[in-house]
């Protein structure tokens, strides 16, 4: 069996990602997050290192914390690859559904490393993905979203078939993709088929910052299923 990491936003692609490797067969021994050199925020969806490892443990699966500046990202992706190989992890699951740019950018780094890109949910209809995200039954909330297609209130909106509905006009009117992979908005996994135990948001609050709207979480717990 097959040792992998995925690089885990927190959010639904990554998680569905996950899910699909370990049904698969592949043995997913860490969930790797980037986080902003000061170790404030991830860089993909601005959460902090307590909720994310706090998630993780809700998973039962470790969370890697690794931090870079903007400008060594791609460097230090590569030494984190290299340093989970002492650890016979051989590849890395990553959620990209059909963003080009970023598949080859994700194989060019994982082959310079000697490692091996699993990409599950490539090139699946996005309505597809939402749909057996929602189905597997897994349960996640908006945690952040660009301020330009979306008000405030889609902070803390659960991701279900209500949310897609709210998604439709703003598909038809601005071109806002379904799973936001054009990174329209971002999601926070709580429960599913992954999780030993539910996340609880305890405590959030909502901001603003470089363009985009935030649900801040300030306090988590974790819960029972």
């Amino acid at each position: 069996m097959s040792k992998v990491f995925v690089s885990w936003s927190g959010g639904k692609d990554s998680c569905l990602a996950c899910y699909l490797a370990r049904t698969s067969g592949l043995e997913v021994s860490h969930l790797v997050n980037m986080f902003t050199e000061d170790g404030a925020r991830s860089w993909s969806h601005g959460l902090s290192e307590e909720v994310l490892k706090a998630q993780a443990k809700a998973v039962g699966i470790p969370l890697v914390p690794w931090r870079t500046s903007a400008a060594d990202y791609e460097a230090e992706f590569q030494k984190m690859i290299r340093t989970l190989s002492c650890d016979s992890v051989s590849g890395g699951v990553f959620g990209d559904i059909d963003f080009t740019e970023h598949r080859e950018w994700v194989e060019r780094v994982c082959r310079g490393a000697g490692a091996v890109a699993h990409l599950p949910l490539w090139g699946w209809d996005q309505d597809k993905v939402m749909e057996s995200f929602i189905e597997c039954g897994f349960e996640a909330i908006v945690v952040a979203a660009k301020a330009e297609f979306f008000g405030a209130e889609v902070l803390g909106m659960k991701v279900d078939g209500a949310f897609l509905q709210y998604l439709e006009p703003l598909r038809q009117s601005r071109g806002v993709s379904v799973c936001g992979e054009a990174g329209e908005y971002h999601t926070l996994v709580v429960d599913g088929p992954l999780f030993q135990k539910r996340l609880l948001v305890e405590k959030s609050r909502r901001i603003e910052r470089d363009g985009y709207l935030f649900l801040e979480i300030l306090s988590v717990g974790l819960g029972n299923k």
